[in-house]
């Protein structure tokens, strides 16, 4: 399925046609002026002075961004009555462009539906699919969807051309308001009526594709964009890549976005942010630190938001991040701080502020953390709901300040009111009470963190799963082993388990786990049978031992042939790369 991907991008070797042009030289012809007769004296005639009155005549020019702009303010803030009698009377002789720009400017959805209709009525206007389509794109974004097909349905009835910019709003808004076989058909539509896609066109759709899982498909739209001599462009890889990263193909990801450059197309800082942000959700540091090598060399930078998001995945996962902090000097330690979590949570919250949560903010603000705790404590009796955000912000701030019992407190609320965290707030979490060994309450955080629809990641997960092993505490990582989403249950995170049941001196539980996962299909890497033999050894399992010792050797040589290690057994190579210890 993956492989197919890599096979278009080894495939496809983009063409440039380099043409040289060559600037001849110029040369000047010096021409001699020779001394002109003298002419009679003649009196010059003066112009006559414009008058005062004749200036306060003259009408000022009118720039159309001042006729858009008093048009929008006439349909957003007067009544549709009035606002026709007003239209009436302004100077302006509609066309396609005018009111194209005018409805670009997103007025009230209602009245740019009657100021639709009521320019059409305009002596000499008629619509075209430049306002159609931008008609049709303020009832998608409303998700408006039946208005939308009818606006669509008026432009066939009336003849209008509809192209592939009109098609491909239509595909992106049906898939947006989830009718993706309706997305679908479109695009069969516009095939079928030899309206030929653009880039931009088969890019939407491969995302459309892509995002329901139908990657076959996918990739065969790729394979017929090529085909058709259409270069993909960035936003092409990085649809592409932004699926290799969420299937955690981090590989495959990184090759595209080597590919890509050879190809002469340069991931732009929008590909950069959507990449490492979903490296982030998934723990993924070492892409991070790639696409960051790249963001470094040609002075690029993450939005803020993503940037804090990374900031806390290298904190997590115990990683050094002076490469963050280089790429992006304008930060600083002290600009990142407790004042600055507090002011963008403000801007989380829906709704106005409570009294509670005003006062949660001017506490956090003060750095007053334990009359937080108290302020907690009374309203957790009391059920008064407080924002997650507020909760998550209080979470980060308890952990930066090695606070678990308070930190712990904020996460208690949360489950008593039924509160979905922060990603942030959960591994902040996870990682404080691991750092202090306190592990009774960390299978309980990973279990509400999955209720709230946030994963670990296989690294992530494997890593805690090791941790625990390491402190004997097979029932927690067993527990967190079993919340772990089916396309995580992999190599690495088996290994870890089977860790944990040696070091818990459980060997034939370990073998037990290690039968499991090779019934079920999943490949064991050296570093599983590394933690095999260290495990056997230690327990005086020598014979037992020999017999892995044996089927490691057969990897080994197996590996020489393998073009590519799926990541997650380089993931379990890296943790247990040596003699089955991290």
């Amino acid at each position: 399925m993956y492989g197919s991907i890599r096979k278009f991008f080894h495939c496809f070797q983009p063409s440039f046609n380099h043409c040289k042009t060559s600037i001849k030289g110029l040369q000047t012809l010096q021409h001699c002026n020779p001394k002109k007769p003298a002419r009679p004296n003649y009196r010059k005639k003066t112009k006559p002075l414009k008058s005062s009155n004749h200036k306060q005549n003259e009408t000022p020019k009118a720039y159309m961004r001042d006729t858009i702009s008093n048009v929008y303010k006439i349909l957003k803030y007067s009544t549709w009555d009035s606002a026709q009698d007003l239209l009436k009377n302004l100077p302006i002789k509609w066309d396609s462009y005018t009111v194209n720009q005018v409805l670009k400017t997103h007025p009230p959805m209602e009245k740019a539906w009657l100021f639709f209709n009521w320019v059409s009525r305009s002596r000499g206007f008629n619509h075209d699919r430049f306002t159609y389509t931008t008609m049709l794109d303020i009832f998608g974004e409303a998700k408006r969807i039946s208005s939308m097909k009818y606006v669509f349905e008026l432009m066939q009835e009336k003849g209008i051309n509809i192209d592939a910019v009109t098609y491909t709003s239509v595909m992106h808004w049906l898939s947006n308001a989830g009718d993706v076989d309706g997305a679908v058909n479109i695009w069969e539509e516009m095939k079928l009526k030899e309206c030929y896609p653009t880039v931009v066109s088969y890019t939407a759709y491969m995302k459309i594709l892509f995002l329901n899982d139908r990657v076959e498909e996918a990739t065969d739209v790729y394979k017929e964009m090529i085909q058709s001599g259409l270069p993909p462009n960035c936003y092409t890889y990085t649809v592409l890549m932004e699926y290799l990263v969420r299937a955690g193909k981090y590989e495959e990801a990184l090759e595209i976005f080597s590919k890509m450059q050879e190809a002469g197309v340069q991931p732009d800082k929008a590909a950069c942010n959507i990449l490492i942000e979903k490296c982030c959700k998934a723990g993924e540091t070492r892409t991070i630190i790639l696409i960051l090598c790249y963001m470094k060399e040609n002075r690029l930078a993450l939005r803020y938001p993503v940037f804090k998001e990374a900031l806390q995945t290298f904190k997590v996962a115990n990683e050094n991040d002076s490469l963050l902090w280089q790429v992006h000097p304008q930060f600083s330690p002290e600009f990142i701080s407790d004042n600055d979590a507090v002011e963008f949570v403000t801007t989380d919250i829906e709704g106005p502020l409570s009294i509670d949560q005003g006062l949660v903010l001017i506490l956090l603000k003060k750095k007053n953390l334990a009359a937080i705790d108290c302020l907690l404590s009374g309203i957790m009796d009391k059920n008064i709901h407080l924002d997650s955000a507020v909760i998550s912000t209080i979470i980060e701030v308890n952990c930066d300040h090695r606070r678990p019992d308070g930190a712990l407190l904020a996460f208690e609320y949360s489950v008593k009111m039924d509160l979905n965290l922060e990603r942030t707030a959960y591994l902040a979490l996870i990682g404080i009470l691991i750092k202090l060994n306190t592990f009774p309450k960390v299978a309980e955080i990973v279990e509400e963190m999955t209720k709230a629809g946030h994963s670990l990641g296989v690294y992530l997960g494997a890593l805690l799963i090791h941790r625990l092993g390491s402190a004997r505490r097979p029932v927690p990582a067993a527990k967190i082993f079993s919340l772990l989403p089916e396309d995580q249950k992999c190599t690495a995170t088996y290994t870890a388990l089977i860790g944990v049941y040696f070091s818990a001196g459980s060997a034939d539980k370990a073998l037990k786990i290690y039968k499991t996962m090779c019934r079920k299909g999943i490949h064991p890497s050296l570093g599983t049978f590394n933690v095999l033999l260290a495990g056997l050894e230690k327990l005086g399992r020598v014979s037992d031992a020999e017999i892995y010792r044996k089927e490691k050797k057969s990897i080994q040589a197996d590996a020489h042939s393998k073009d590519t290690v799926p990541m997650e057994e380089k993931i379990c190579d890296l943790l247990y790369g040596g003699d089955g210890v991290l």
